[in-house]
């Protein structure tokens, strides 16, 4: 599984159930670049923030939810790691992408042996952060893209890290 995420330069990536930032360029030049055609995992809190609920384009959606009786048309629903697990043992030529929320995130991280992160160069007011990888022994920066400048004036850099073997 690969965790793909944006954070701040205090790994911070939501605020009161919401993204730090919208933007464009990650979007559309990273998020979509890697996920689409892909397999996407993320909590029942992260589908609230899609507009309308739906579900994303071009993707198997796999909605994590405690809640047993929770449904959504269209996506696949697990409860817990173990399903997950056997999920990705039964599509095995499926990528797996994890793309939210915090819970999710610090719940999977450990089954994760790449991270691609979208380095915002800026401090947002925040309550959610993803797991930090440069204080983690286990996990390695690979490779940086080039910084680019978003439209909404912060720019930011693609790192991939890698866990260490």
């Amino acid at each position: 599984m690969i965790a793909i995420a944006a954070v701040d330069k205090n790994w911070a990536i939501g605020n009161k159930g919401e993204l730090l930032i919208s933007l464009p360029e990650d979007q559309k030049g990273v998020f979509r670049k890697y996920t689409a055609g892909n397999t996407v995992v993320y909590g029942r809190k992260t589908l609230k923030t899609f507009k309308d609920e739906k579900l994303l384009p071009k993707r198997v959606n796999i909605v994590m939810s405690r809640n047993n009786d929770f449904a959504k048309e269209g996506a696949v629903i697990v409860h817990s790691v173990d399903e997950l697990k056997k999920y990705e043992a039964e599509h095995p030529e499926e990528q797996i992408f994890i793309i939210g929320g915090e819970t999710v995130y610090n719940t999977l991280i450990d089954s994760c042996d790449e991270a691609i992160i979208t380095f915002i160069k800026a401090e947002f007011e925040a309550d959610a952060y993803f797991p930090n990888l440069d204080e983690r022994s286990d996990w390695e920066l690979v490779d940086i893209e080039s910084e680019i400048m978003s439209e909404k004036g912060v720019s930011f850099e693609v790192r991939h890290y890698g866990r260490r073997k």
